[in-house]
């Protein structure tokens, strides 16, 4: 059974994808934003430590031979590249990555009773900013630049799926080359 990292820039769509994928293979999926925050009301506001953040990562990728990652977590300390099978970079282009990302962060904060309307917007304003960036930024940040030299450090293949489409051909994709290279997909519940 496969083990799947989904990675790309926010809102290229990683998530949905690994969903997918993990899905159609009953399979768990892992995704780094619930590892990186601690569940708060409202969300993201606080950041775990690192060393709870790295550990929990670790515990769950190991304790299933077979699941899909989604998220950017190329400098985390969790040890579980070199059980990776497959690496699928999603990319999207900036405009309209950006477009479906102010749409899902602004359903998804739409009713905060919470949070005064002007904190909402001063916060996606800075986190749609932070995200413009990631085809220019550098190797300090979640930048295309990071993850191409992440990426080149891999020993697996490294999927590139390029461009908008219907999550349904993606998946699709991403079985195909599971054949390719003859990776079960078909779970093992003795495994599991």
């Amino acid at each position: 059974m496969p083990r799947i990292h989904v990675i790309g820039a926010a809102g290229a769509g990683t998530t949905t994808l690994a969903r997918a994928i993990a899905g159609r293979l009953r399979i768990p999926h892992f995704d780094s934003d619930s590892y990186y925050w601690i569940p708060t009301v409202p969300p993201y506001k606080t950041k775990r430590d690192k060393p709870v953040r790295d550990q929990r990562m670790r515990e769950d990728l190991h304790r299933f031979d077979d699941w899909v990652w989604s998220g950017s977590a190329v400098s985390w300390k969790h040890g579980s590249e070199d059980r990776l099978q497959l690496c699928v970079f999603l990319t999207l282009p900036a405009e309209l990555r950006l477009h479906r990302l102010r749409l899902r962060e602004e359903q998804e904060h739409i009713d905060l009773p919470y949070v005064s309307k002007a904190e909402i917007e001063r916060e996606l304003e800075e986190f749609m900013e932070w995200a413009a960036r990631y085809d220019e930024d550098g190797l300090e940040v979640r930048s295309r630049v990071l993850h191409e030299k992440w990426l080149a450090t891999l020993s697996c293949p490294v999927l590139r799926i390029d461009g908008d489409g219907p999550t349904n051909a993606h998946v699709a994709q991403v079985l195909d080359t599971l054949r390719e290279l003859d990776i079960e997909q078909m779970p093992n519940p003795e495994r599991q």
